[in-house]
């Protein structure tokens, strides 16, 4: 396995594959995510351990998602059972994909107290039926304030979730994949994402152009429908198809940083070597 510098237009390419692999089995990668979002939420609600525990479980989901879009590239049906891949199989490479999981639930719950420190909630709004905020209702300070708080902290959740995003982008699918022990695997998904900086700005970028240009469509039709609460009431759904595309293309960014990415699932470990 070689790491791989990908041209900086390589990663809309990333973005327009996962697009395009999305729409060849929509209700199976749509329903894989929601399957995956649903058995995460369910695990959360266990007390105590719950939440950390439904972060470990996440990178294993993630190679699930990852799998599964390998099989749809290749005009094969997604199984419900491939979200479970990484937690099967080989023993060492289960242990390692759970260790792999505490490092993630351990940053995840890191990131989340230290945003709360550095921006502590707003007090709950109280809004009306549907949850629509009307130009009227934008004239209260109170409200403007509490907008822009939220705004605010989460800004400051998405700073700092930025490098352990980098961290573990990659590596899951490394630990899974090419039996990279977990330590190691984040530090070559750091070195992938930095040494692919252009290519991932682009790619982020583009996806940021797919959810603002569904948001302005929602916005659209619910003006010409007279309806305005259309738009909210589409958020979430619409949401949830952009975050299956998102998912879709994760694989796609990986094979683009590595040379022979996810080609063999049972070939012993290959060294990681920079070109």
């Amino acid at each position: 396995m070689k790491l791989r510098i990908a041209p900086a237009r390589e990663g809309i390419d990333w973005a327009r594959q996962g697009v395009r692999t999305f729409f060849r089995q929509p209700l199976a990668m749509a329903g894989l995510l929601f399957m995956l979002t649903a058995a995460l939420a369910l695990v959360s609600q266990l007390p105590a351990i719950g939440p950390a525990l439904a972060l470990a479980l996440l990178p294993a989901g993630t190679v699930g998602l990852m799998a599964a879009t390998r099989e749809a590239s290749a005009g094969r049906f997604p199984m419900p059972a491939l979200l479970a891949v990484a937690l099967r199989g080989d023993a060492a490479r289960v242990r390692a994909m759970l260790a792999l999981g505490a490092l993630y639930a351990l940053g995840g719950l890191a990131v989340g107290a230290l945003g709360l420190l550095l921006a502590p909630p707003p007090p709950a709004l109280t809004l009306p039926a549907g949850g629509a905020i009307t130009p009227e209702m934008l004239q209260d300070p109170a409200l403007r304030e509490a907008l822009r708080a939220t705004m605010r902290a989460n800004f400051i959740q998405w700073l700092l979730y930025l490098p352990l995003s980098l961290l573990f982008w990659h590596a899951p699918a490394l630990v899974h994949w090419h039996g990279v022990p977990p330590v190691k695997s984040l530090f070559f998904s750091a070195v992938a994402v930095l040494r692919n900086l252009r290519a991932f700005l682009l790619y982020g970028l583009a996806w940021l152009a797919i959810s603002v240009s569904a948001s302005l469509a929602l916005l659209m039709l619910g003006a010409l429908l007279g309806n305005p609460r259309l738009a909210a009431a589409g958020v979430l759904p619409v949401g949830m198809l952009i975050a299956a595309m998102l998912f879709a293309s994760l694989w796609f960014t990986f094979r683009g940083c590595f040379d022979d990415a996810g080609n063999s699932r049972t070939a012993p470990p290959e060294p990681f070597s920079a070109p």
